[in-house]
């Protein structure tokens, strides 16, 4: 994938997550997502973060997840990757899976200071970015098609 205005000798910004779910049999469809308030930026999001020097963008999404929401978690299928630029400009690339959670506790912490578990619709009305709501549609449809 390119980017508009690219520039010679930039280099992407690569970062992973995980649209991360819970079996709710109450709530529509029968999940909830788990929604990540970062202070630095004011915003809602999944969670997800940088790879580090020779992660693989798997293992650094359970690693985000792990980090950010206290959670450990099975990766499920894997959902579109985002393309856009960072704050400083820089393009970036995250590589997002489906990811049930299995154990945990949230702890606020200096990048997270809040947690919540949503159903699908008020997910997609808490996200800050269209981008992000639209992976729960994606999560949606991978969760009916993933053996799991």
């Amino acid at each position: 994938m390119t980017y508009e205005e690219d520039r010679p000798g930039e280099e992407t910004v690569r970062a992973a997550g995980c649209v991360l779910w819970r079996p709710a049999p109450t709530a529509p469809h029968g999940v909830e997502l788990a929604l990540v308030h970062r202070p630095k930026w004011s915003d809602w999001s999944h969670p997800k973060g940088k790879l580090k020097p020779g992660e693989t963008a798997a293992d650094a999404a359970v690693r985000e997840v792990r980090e950010e929401t206290g959670m450990t978690c099975e990766l499920g299928a894997e959902l579109p990757t985002a393309h856009y630029r960072d704050a400083q400009g820089r393009p970036k690339e995250v590589r997002y899976w489906a990811a049930e959670a299995l154990s945990g506790t949230f702890v606020p912490n200096s990048e997270v200071s809040h947690l919540r578990w949503l159903a699908p619709d008020a997910a997609r009305r808490r996200l800050t970015r269209e981008r992000d709501a639209e992976l729960v549609t994606d999560l949606l449809a991978a969760l009916t098609a993933w053996p799991h």
